[in-house]
């Protein structure tokens, strides 16, 4: 296989535009279902985003934020559109991006992506990867496909830089299937799993 780019970067930028601030100052099931998509950048790789999960605050147990304000989970009760980047298993990283206004939290757990530029590189993070697929299929997967670490912890995905949330100036059209969140112990039955529908890029169909 040969792993090139599906789409210049060049063109992607030409082509999409940043979201603002006010998109994910919105209910966070909103804000899910409005990721599905959308391209999520970093440095030079991009990938659309094509399978999320909601994570709604205090009266969610699977949530984070329902433990109330602490170091870790700061970012949650701040400004929406910031990274909260954790560890999880003690070796993957899993990107959300903070959901609701400030003050209440919220946030949107990005699953999977469909790669689209910079893909060599990602294979270069990936090496075992062994198809398109696999580089960025899974929460863990993809923040290692694309570079991102807790050191993005809290960083503003709505202002102009190598780490960013665009949306297409014409925007795809496609179907949004739901489903529970997948391994998770508290509220494992609300279905707040969002992804694109026949899409192969999603983690689990």
């Amino acid at each position: 296989m040969q792993w090139r780019d599906r789409v210049p970067f060049e063109q992607l930028e030409s082509e999409t535009e940043i979201l603002p601030e006010n998109f994910f100052a919105r209910p966070t099931v909103e804000v899910a279902r409005g990721l599905l998509g959308k391209i999520l950048t970093h440095g030079r790789a991009a990938g659309m985003i094509v399978e999320v999960e909601a994570y709604l605050g205090k009266e969610d147990r699977a949530a984070h934020a329902s433990r109330g304000l602490t170091p870790r989970t700061r970012v949650l009760f701040g400004p929406p559109g910031r990274a909260y980047v954790y560890l999880i298993y003690g070796m993957h990283e899993c990107l959300n991006i903070v959901a609701e206004p400030d003050g209440v939290p919220g946030c949107v757990l990005i699953r999977a992506l469909e790669p689209l530029a910079g893909i060599a590189e990602m294979k270069r993070r990936r090496p075992a990867a062994r198809s398109l697929a696999e580089l960025t299929s899974g929460p863990g997967r993809l923040t290692a496909a694309l570079g991102i670490t807790r050191k993005h912890y809290g960083c503003d995905l709505t202002r102009p830089g190598p780490f960013t949330v665009r949306r297409w100036r014409r925007e795809p059209q496609f179907e949004i299937a739901r489903s529970p969140r997948i391994g998770i112990r508290h509220c494992a039955d609300w279905p707040l799993r969002f992804y694109i529908a026949g899409n192969p890029f999603v983690s689990r169909p």
